[in-house]
């Protein structure tokens, strides 16, 4: 349980405190910018994750999944990779699509997991997990997308209708 609160706490406090100093000094609030940020943090903590976790990642797999420990490692340094670029602004659209991409593609790891009661992160709850994983997935999903990606296609628009 302590994850997902850890996750969204990440998430949300670059724009959390970009929001709060843009009020006190009444400058405009680059949404995009400080949600990549958090993206980003998360992405970083989930790297983490990965390298100090690993024998719990690996059990997260399906045992019909070849090379599944250097399957964890590569997707750890994946996710590294896309918080990096994250924090980026030329690299921002697409590692935020790439993100996406990611969050849908590990999503059945969190299924197997939770479905055989595989102990890491609150899958040893069960099925029951999912009422949390999903919608934190639903939310991270969300975030990305809508703030990420398509919140730099209207900042986007925006600036050419001013030229």
């Amino acid at each position: 349980m302590v994850t997902p609160i850890i996750t969204l706490l990440l998430l949300s406090c670059p724009l959390s405190i970009a929001f709060v100093y843009s009020k006190f000094n009444d400058r405009p609030l680059n949404v995009t910018k400080h949600a990549s940020w958090g993206l980003g943090i998360a992405f970083t903590f989930f790297f983490f994750g990965h390298l100090l976790k690993t024998e719990g990642m690996v059990e997260m797999l399906p045992p019909w999944v070849p090379y599944r420990l250097a399957l964890v490692y590569i997707t750890g340094f994946l996710e590294l990779l896309i918080a990096i670029a994250l924090f980026f602004p030329r690299y921002q659209p697409i590692a935020a699509k790439l993100a996406i991409v990611v969050l849908v593609i590990f999503f059945p790891a969190n299924i197997y997991a939770a479905s055989n009661s595989i102990g890491l992160g609150g899958h040893q709850w069960g099925p029951v997990y999912l009422l949390i994983r999903a919608p934190l997935q639903i939310i991270l999903l969300a975030w990305t997308y809508f703030l990420c990606v398509k919140g730099r296609n209207e900042a986007l628009d925006n600036m050419k209708e001013n030229d």
